[in-house]
């Protein structure tokens, strides 16, 4: 081995697996519809926009949405998705024009490989102080339509689903 080389190192140039076939589906044009519940004491908020996927080589899936929020300010969200061969999981991030969190994503298909799940870590729904656990769950209904649903772990140990969004395919 050559010195600075380790064993870990992956071969150049990569080549996409299996697991990069299944991120392919999500390049496209998608618009979306976003239902989040924000307060216990409110009805659901929803907001509407559009999301560019391209591919990155065929290694990584850059997502980037425009839309609104509920309150009618612009917002412009990006993630990244990507599978990493060594440590067998798909990885990720999620920045949005609307908070300075970088949320970062470790997740693992289904063994039907229709729901893609990312967990991460952030800013607590309840206190800021606070890291909470979250989930995005992607799940292809078909070609033309996916939905990504929100959760978060609450301190009784239970997941609770706060936010879902269609994504149709333009």
């Amino acid at each position: 081995m050559e010195p600075n080389q380790t064993e870990h190192t992956s071969p150049m140039p990569a080549q996409p697996q299996k697991e990069h076939q299944w991120l392919q589906k999500l390049v496209g044009e998608w618009t979306y519809e976003t239902e989040a519940m924000m307060d216990p004491d409110q009805p659901p908020a929803k907001w509407t926009g559009t999301e560019t996927v391209r591919s990155l080589g065929g290694l990584w899936f850059l997502a980037e949405g425009q839309g609104e929020m509920p309150d009618g300010d612009p917002a412009t969200t990006l993630m990244t998705l990507g599978y990493d061969p060594q440590k067998q999981r798909y990885v990720g991030t999620w920045i949005g024009s609307m908070m300075t969190y970088l949320w970062q994503y470790d997740g693992e298909l289904d063994a039907g490989e229709t729901m893609l799940t990312l967990n991460s870590d952030g800013p607590d729904m309840t206190d800021d102080e606070k890291i909470g656990k979250y989930k995005d769950v992607i799940e292809f209904k078909s070609d033309n339509h996916r939905i990504m649903t929100s959760y978060t772990l609450k301190d009784d140990g239970q997941w609770q689903h706060f936010m879902t969004a269609h994504y149709r395919r333009k």
